[in-house]
């Protein structure tokens, strides 16, 4: 332990520090110590990597993977704030060194302490495959070396079993000398017996100080591993049997670990020492038993005396290893792309724009002298094709099934994504200046402007069954124009705040007294020619939907206080049927409170946590269909494919997900985009599908990708 430096807290979440026990490339660890006087190693992360929502993600996995497992060979999580501004976790501080420190400074174990090592690392995989958890970064940096036997620390890259693995890529994470075939070349693959096969390099490392498939570089070391033989000169001949079966290439053949565990209790318990490799300095083939032949040793490995046997040895006050070795996890880059997996519907036919292949296209179009960063851009889909527009582009009309560009218009970027597309025109927002704002229809197959409307510039133009729908520019009445720019009717507005809008394909205005949306209860007024009817009372910030069997839907909230924490989500515990005839409310409510964007597809409201879950409720009847933790944050509203019985969603990196709408579970998912543009954690990501293909926005990034997922 190293004495805290300039720039260190003093506490962390209620702990005092001590110290430095280490650091890594992702964090620092401390020693620290609660009111109570319990040692701690706590896990401070790097400001940098705090601000990165997959980092944030991975590391609230960790947390989660390391509190499900609890066992004598484990170090147990105690406490952990995944959210605060730079995340920490603590767990139970164990002092010891680690294999690859005892092995460095003391050489080789002998076989009755490998055997011991084996036993302990043996029950330590059964306590975490038993809750559904492959460890997957089993090495000698994550195995601490203790009175009391190992301890398996590091969850960071832990996963279920039945989970794909979170990576971006090209990226694959884990320690190449001791990952498993399957892992290095399809990690979607991964099943327990991969931590089985980590577990035979590990031994044959403990055994002669060597891996298995070491090599020169961990490209060449991946590829043995993949490929090679392994290399097992001075492995214990009573240990030979248990490692070249825990090595098979076939994760299949590996045993099993209760029968790696009747193997290891066969062991000789000797103090003999394998033989050391060619090339390597030679090892005594017999372990030290005298106190002047453990000094010796220990002598001549570290060049300090201390007379001291490995035992003594493996308890001085180095217990960085902790939570150091998790800090530095390693990376290899073997496989150019991870998404390997292909789903259940991998042989049907899709119906697919006509030579339709996955695409991706920046849609960014910078226009000299003009400010970019405002509003955000968005794609919108009709007639087959896609039109896009918003920040840092013009309006454009893109191939669905190249990804071309096809035309754009406009000298300047929109500020807004398109409003919609009908009867082949495209409608589009436009200000070319801070007083005036204008809708434009455009002509869908050549972008030729057809005609424009001056409206609010406050308020949004709304598609509806009739036409479209808007505010004039001094907002005192609704207007409606027809697909020729026609005006069709006029309306005028109330004295109060007022929003356009369609539910179910008919025109409503939300309004509210006050000056600031959400602070009064909300009036559902009808519009039609010449006339504003009020239809309904809803709760202070009540949040519309759409509609059902044409019924506008609403979401009440459990709580309409104005709550300004970051990363406050409003609860929701009840949805609001409307009755537009009678104005009658039919109150529906939740099982319990849920929070979340939500969003109504065909009879089904989504709520998609900003922390990756997603839950599905019956808009009928109120009833919970399910709910699933992806793991993937800041998803975007979902796409659902009747034919395919999938809900598709998209992150700001350009990753997609798919699960199955009936039951909610993960059918695939893609790895995020290698650029998706220098605006990816600014704008919200968007998903839809085009006939069947689907179409994502990260960023400033359209591409579109197969419904059968990654190829």
């Amino acid at each position: 332990m190293t004495p805290l430096s300039t720039g260190d807290p003093e506490s962390i979440g209620g702990y005092t520090l001590l110290g430095r026990l280490g650091a890594g490339g992702m964090g620092v660890v401390y020693l620290g110590v609660s009111a109570s006087g319990r040692q701690v190693a706590v896990k401070l992360v790097h400001g940098p990597y705090a601000q990165e929502e997959e980092f944030r993600t991975r590391f609230r996995q960790e947390i989660a993977a390391a509190r499900r497992v609890s066992g004598a060979f484990t170090a147990p999580v105690v406490d952990a704030d995944p959210d605060a501004e730079r995340p920490w976790m603590a767990t139970l501080y164990v002092p010891g060194l680690n294999l690859a420190e005892v092995v460095k400074q003391a050489g080789p174990l002998s076989q009755r302490e490998l055997r011991a090592l084996g036993l302990g690392l043996t029950e330590a995989l059964r306590d975490i495959h038993r809750v559904g958890l492959v460890h997957r970064d089993l090495k000698p940096g994550n195995v601490l070396m203790t009175e009391d036997g190992p301890r398996v620390i590091d969850f960071g890259i832990s996963r279920a079993a039945d989970n794909q693995s979170y990576t971006t890529t090209g990226r694959m994470i884990g320690t190449p000398p001791f990952m498993s075939p399957e892992q290095l070349a399809s990690p979607r693959d991964v099943t327990p017996a991969s931590d089985v096969f980590s577990l035979g390099s590990l031994l044959v490392f403990a055994a002669i100080g060597t891996g298995p498939f070491d090599a020169d570089s961990p490209y060449i070391t991946g590829y043995q591993v993949v490929h090679g033989t392994p290399d097992l000169g001075g492995v214990p001949e009573a240990l030979l049997d248990i490692v070249e079966r825990c090595l098979d290439k076939d994760p299949a053949a590996r045993p099993e670990l209760t029968d790696i565990y009747r193997m290891l209790q066969a062991l000789p318990q000797s103090d003999i020492v394998g033989s050391p490799k060619s090339g390597q300095s030679a090892k005594a083939r017999r372990r030290p038993t005298s106190r002047s032949e453990t000094t010796t040793h220990a002598s001549a490995a570290t060049g300090a005396g201390t007379g001291k046997r490995r035992r003594r040895m493996l308890l001085t006050g180095l217990g960085a290893a902790l939570a150091v070795a998790a800090l530095c996890i390693g990376v290899g880059v073997f496989v150019s792309d991870p998404d390997t997996a292909a789903s259940d519907d991998a042989g049907r036919a899709a119906a697919l724009p006509d030579g339709w292949r996955p695409w991706q296209t920046k849609l960014r179009y910078d226009v000299k002298g003009i400010p970019l960063d405002y509003n955000s851009p968005g794609c919108v889909a009709g007639g087959g094709a896609l039109f896009c527009g918003g920040t840092g582009m013009t309006a454009a009309r893109v191939d669905t099934a190249s990804g071309h560009v096809r035309w754009r218009t406009g000298t300047r970027p929109q500020g807004a994504q398109p409003i919609g597309v009908r009867d082949g025109l495209v409608y589009v927002h436009e200000q070319p200046d801070d007083r005036t704002r204008r809708v434009v229809a455009l002509d869908a197959g050549t972008g030729h402007r057809r005609w424009q409307r001056d409206i609010s510039t406050s308020e949004e133009a709304v598609l509806y069954d009739g036409g479209l729908l808007t505010m004039s520019p001094d907002q005192a009445s609704f207007v409606a124009y027809g697909p020729a720019g026609k005006e069709l009717w006029r309306t005028p507005s109330l004295d109060e705040l007022c929003t356009p809008t369609a539910l179910g394909g008919a025109p409503y205005a939300l309004c509210s007294q006050g000056t600031e949306p959400g602070q009064a209860p909300v009036e559902l007024m009808k519009i039609g020619p010449g006339s504003l009817t009020e239809t309904a009372t809803l709760p202070k910030k009540a949040e519309a939907l759409g509609a059902v069997g044409g019924q506008p839907l609403f979401l009440a909230p459990q709580t309409a206080k104005d709550v300004y924490d970051s990363g406050y989500e409003r609860p929701y515990n009840a949805l609001l049927r409307v009755a537009p005839k009678t104005g009658q409310i039919r109150r529906i409510p939740l099982a319990h409170p849920l929070t979340g964007a939500a969003t109504l597809v065909d009879g089904v409201v989504y709520f998609v946590r900003s922390n990756g879950s997603v839950t599905a409720v019956s808009a009928d009847s109120g009833k919970q269909l399910w709910q699933k933790m992806t793991d993937v944050e800041s998803l975007s509203a979902p796409a659902v494919s009747a034919t395919y019985k999938r809900v598709y969603f998209a992150n700001r990196f350009g990753r997609l997900l798919a699960l199955d709408s009936r039951t909610g579970a993960e059918v695939w998912r893609t790895s995020a985009l290698p650029d998706p543009g220098d605006k990816a954690q600014d704008y919200p990501p968007r998903v839809m599908l085009v006939k069947d293909a689907i179409v994502a926005m990260a960023g400033d990034t359209a591409f579109s990708r197969s419904p059968n997922g990654p190829a």
